[in-house]
């Protein structure tokens, strides 16, 4: 793999002054999303009522919505040399991303993703990593300057274990506040990963894959929760959908935060915006009471929205 610099657009002028720097290492896709009544049983083929291409990936999602809800943001991933890495490379730029540590495979082609989302604004997602499988330990340690450089490291589940462990500690032992979104998860997380993190936050299903717990209530969360920071994980927040967040905090009592009430229309980034949000929050110094609060609003206006990061909003939005 080689290390290309993008090259920043022109025209880029954000409506807020960032303050505050993320990393985000991980994973970039394309997009191909496909509306639908319900989702289909095995064997089934449905009609579809509509098809969009766009730009997706935990990581290139988690790095718009820091951006645009008020952060300096690097990107530390792989993409390839096919259109679709060259439009999502554009897409970062875009919206003021640093893209020094965007890698380009020679080989692999841009991963990609395959959505399906019901009338009911729920969502199936195949994903077919491609070069996000190329980033590694090596990949982490050639860009330790990005990390060293940020305020708040945020990865996932979907570059592969080496490269995730790499990251949290190499930004754990820089001293940096560490986010893991562990999806999509399989099963437990190696104990030693656990001391390493900061913020754990899985959703529902992510939690009860971690712990073997079944977690269909806040009451089944905060169990859940309870477990992975016995675990090791400092804070742990599970985020419910439209039930809220349950926060089991370090040296503090678990509190469930109400999500704001919203019509939903597509949940695909939902929790990418909660998490960049946080970040983004974070790295500015904020409180995390107000903190979560603000990610949780970020959150409830992108389920309004089709899409994935063209779901995702700007801190101006957020100002009433």
């Amino acid at each position: 793999m080689t290390g290309n610099a993008a090259t920043q657009a022109n025209d880029f002028v954000p409506a807020h002054e960032p303050h505050g720097r993320v990393a985000v290492v991980g994973s970039l896709n394309m997009d191909l999303v496909a509306r639908a009544p319900r989702l289909p049983h095995p064997g089934e083929t449905l009609a579809g009522s509509s098809f969009a291409q766009v730009a997706g990936g935990k990581g290139g999602n988690q790095a718009v919505a820091a951006a645009r809800l008020g952060a300096h943001v690097a990107m530390l991933g792989c993409v390839g040399t096919d259109a679709n890495g060259a439009q999502l490379r554009a897409g970062l730029a875009a919206e003021g991303i640093d893209c020094a540590a965007l890698e380009t495979s020679p080989s692999a082609p841009t991963g990609v993703a395959l959505i399906v989302v019901d009338d009911g604004s729920q969502n199936a997602i195949v994903i077919v990593a491609g070069s996000n499988g190329e980033v590694s330990a090596e990949t982490i340690a050639r860009h330790e300057t990005v990390l060293a450089a940020a305020d708040v490291v945020v990865c996932q589940l979907e570059t592969p274990p080496d490269a995730v462990y790499a990251t949290l500690a190499t930004a754990a032992r820089l001293g940096k506040t560490v986010i893991l979104n562990p999806a999509p998860v399989t099963g437990p997380l190696p104990a030693e990963w656990f001391g390493l993190i900061d913020y754990l936050i899985p959703n529902e299903l992510e939690a009860a894959t971690l712990t073997g717990l079944p977690v269909e209530s806040p009451a089944d969360a905060a169990v859940a929760a309870a477990a992975l920071r016995r675990a090791g994980a400092r804070n742990v927040l599970v985020t419910l959908g439209a039930r809220g967040v349950h926060a089991a905090l370090e040296g503090a009592d678990a509190v469930l935060y109400d999500a704001p009430k919203v019509a939903a229309v597509d949940t695909t980034a939902a929790g990418d915006t909660f998490i960049g949000g946080l970040a983004a929050q974070l790295a500015q110094g904020e409180p995390l009471d107000a903190a979560i609060r603000f990610a949780q609003r970020a959150a409830a206006l992108s389920v309004t929205r089709a899409g994935a990061q063209t779901s995702i909003p700007r801190r101006a939005e957020l100002a009433s």
